[in-house]
């Protein structure tokens, strides 16, 4: 009885620290993302230029929205750090009977058409790489956010700059 006690125990493997203090999530923040991203594209839409500033709450609160969504979520408690061109995800991940701790950085790079795309530059899951199921879940919703229904493909919008410092993430964008 103790040997099946002890195989049902999920053991916490550690992680990586994160890389800045807590950063708080709110439906609120989400939701103000999704307006902003509508207000703007409205802009673009009546002859100007998309334009949109969000911060790093706006963006933690979206990500922890959308993985809350799903039935088996691959990351809880997910923190989106923006800094120095490049986005930090942090969070906890269980696979099987390991929990760690997740670092993913990313950087993003826009292509010739005005579409975003996601380069991993560091998975970290505990003491070993991420599984690629965290990374592919992570790079999905990144992904889905600029191409899916709030995304640049979706409402017609080419972006043309986008810029990650100091806590916050710019995106500049025009018709297509």
């Amino acid at each position: 009885m103790l040997v099946t006690a002890s195989l049902a125990c999920t053991v916490d493997i550690g992680g990586p620290e994160p890389p800045g203090p807590a950063i708080p999530v709110s439906q609120d923040a989400a939701e103000i993302f999704e307006g902003m991203w509508d207000s703007a594209v409205q802009g673009a839409l009546s002859g100007g230029q998309l334009l949109i500033l969000l911060d790093e709450s706006q963006v933690t609160s979206l990500l922890a929205n959308r993985l809350s969504r799903q039935e088996k979520p691959i990351l809880d408690d997910p923190q989106v750090y923006l800094q120095d061109g490049q986005i930090r995800v942090y969070g906890s991940t269980v696979q099987g009977p390991l929990q760690g701790r997740v670092l993913i950085t990313v950087e993003p790079r826009l292509d010739a058409q005005g579409q975003v795309t996601f380069d991993v530059v560091s998975a970290d899951v505990g003491p070993v790489p991420a599984p690629a199921a965290v990374l592919d879940g992570i790079s999905s919703v990144l992904t889905e956010l600029f191409t899916g229904s709030l995304g640049s493909l979706a409402t017609g919008v080419r972006i043309t700059s986008l810029a990650i410092a100091g806590g916050e993430m710019s995106i500049v964008g025009e018709l297509r």
